[in-house]
């Protein structure tokens, strides 16, 4: 096969797959959630010193009292404040943030604290999506106010809120957007919801 020839093959398998891709929404998406475990702040004072002193990777922020832990497996950053109360971010599914808010737990009752895992639930969830295309974002402004601002000066991306699910989207002209909410399922919805938006004003590939 001539290099031209295979050169045009190669243009049409890829010009194929994009609309096949177009035609059936398929958006790849990642998402991060961030759990937050709440242990009683009655039951459990924590002493910070003791857990930077005695724990494993720890820092230690005394000017704004919290020490942060991070664990490997799964790769989970807490947050712990004297209180008692905890967050945990960076696990990339509900049951992994639970399992190392469990791990997290007992880490801190080796140290001798009489922690109790309880009240855990998922407060934020975070996801990056990359649509097949790229987007024009002031008309995308222009055709969607009041839900969608856009200062460039300031940010490369179009801030958009959909109040009824919580959520909101950072749309960036190269396709990209980051989507924030209470949970995976308003999350999906937001990205479902937005996709026709995005779509009308997407970049015609010359």
């Amino acid at each position: 096969m001539e290099t031209g020839e295979r050169a045009r093959l190669i243009f049409i398998l890829v010009l194929q797959l994009l609309l096949r891709i177009r035609r059936h929404r398929q958006q790849r998406c990642r998402r991060v959630l961030c759990g937050r475990p709440i242990f009683p702040r009655t039951r459990c004072h924590l002493n910070l010193r003791k857990i930077a002193l005695e724990g494993a990777n720890v820092i230690y922020k005394r000017d704004v009292g919290k020490v942060l832990m991070k664990l490997r497996k799964p790769r989970i950053t807490a947050t712990i404040w004297s209180s008692g109360k905890i967050i945990c971010t960076g696990a990339t599914s509900e049951e992994e943030a639970k399992f190392g808010a469990r791990r997290l737990a007992r880490s801190l009752q080796k140290l001798g604290f009489q922690v109790i895992f309880t009240d855990f639930k998922v407060v934020n969830v975070l996801a990056v999506c990359n649509m097949p295309f790229e987007i024009r974002l002031p008309e995308f402004t222009k055709n969607n106010r009041p839900h969608a601002s856009y200062e460039p000066e300031l940010h490369p991306a179009v801030c958009y809120r959909i109040k009824s699910l919580r959520a909101t989207l950072q749309i960036f002209s190269t396709g990209s957007i980051t989507v924030t909410g209470p949970n995976v399922k308003a999350v999906a919805t937001a990205v479902e919801q937005i996709y026709p938006f995005v779509f009308e004003s997407r970049k015609e590939i010359l």
